[in-house]
């Protein structure tokens, strides 16, 4: 992977604290609003690093596969896979 490694781990390890604190607010039944408000900020920051993951992968291994005319299809078809999952097509 040529992504920032550093950047997505933080942005993993930020989300793992944040689901354990929601974790803590289920089990305390803390408001349900509000734990919903934690749930909708670790989606956004696991999406950011869904975000740096694959704009790595289209520099880095896209990039190479058409330059060197190597399974631009098969590349092409994994990301649109990745998008079909992520508009939930």
């Amino acid at each position: 992977m040529k992504a920032d490694k550093k950047r997505i781990m933080r942005y993993l390890k930020t989300s793992k604290g944040q689901i354990e604190g929601i974790m803590r607010m289920v089990d305390e039944d803390r408001y349900c609003v509000d734990i919903s408000t934690q749930v909708l900020a670790v989606q956004a920051i696991l999406k950011k690093a869904n975000h740096e993951i694959l704009k790595a992968h289209i520099d880095g291994c896209i990039k190479t596969a058409f330059k060197n005319e190597d399974k631009e299809e098969e590349k092409i078809d994994e990301v649109m896979k990745i998008l079909d999952k992520y508009y939930n097509i």
